[in-house]
């Protein structure tokens, strides 16, 4: 198993450098999509991202349970990109339906997971605590969870990228 995190912030060129390593991989390509169209402008960014998508790559949209669908479908022939890590915490952390105890044993699970996949994942994120300090407690606690996870993914993964204007600082193992 080989994991890559991807971080960094909008538009920084996560999703692209995502989708050339497993373009590159010789790999059949699974993506997980983590987004929901919540209006008519995410819907769009959601339109947007299936267009530049290659055909033959096989979507997954999975908006809570990332950890079962990493399992399900992570292979030896398959390269699975995760985009984003940022919407799948948005999703647990506003859930009505699920809550704390959901939101607790699906972020485990991702954890736990990850160092058992049997192929290679692109997990991309937003890098989102290098600005100020959100207003609200909400804007806060995502901060500082998707911080948290970043941090745990990052000793979990082989390769750690940030991407800064359209280019990868490699900050662990190497960008290939």
């Amino acid at each position: 198993m080989s994991a890559h995190l991807i971080l960094g912030g909008a538009r920084s060129g996560k999703s692209a450098m995502a989708a050339r390593l497993a373009a590159s991989s010789g790999l059949r390509v699974i993506f997980v999509a983590t987004a929901t169209p919540g209006d008519a402008e995410m819907a769009e960014r959601i339109a947007h991202h299936r267009r530049t998508r290659p055909p033959e790559w096989r979507v997954i949209e999975e908006p809570i349970a990332l950890a079962s669908a990493l399992s399900t479908h992570a292979a030896r022939d398959h390269f699975v990109v995760v985009d984003c890590l940022t919407l799948w915490m948005a999703n647990l952390l506003c859930d009505p339906a699920g809550g704390e105890p959901v939101f607790q044993r699906e972020r485990r699970a991702l954890l736990d997971g990850i160092p058992h996949l049997a192929g290679p994942v692109a997990l991309v994120g937003n890098e989102t605590g290098l600005g100020v300090i959100p207003m609200g407690a909400l804007n806060r606690r995502f901060v500082d969870e998707c911080g948290w996870l970043h941090q745990e993914l990052a000793r979990s993964c082989d390769h750690v990228s940030l991407m800064v204007a359209g280019l990868p600082l490699t900050l662990k193992g190497s960008t290939a």
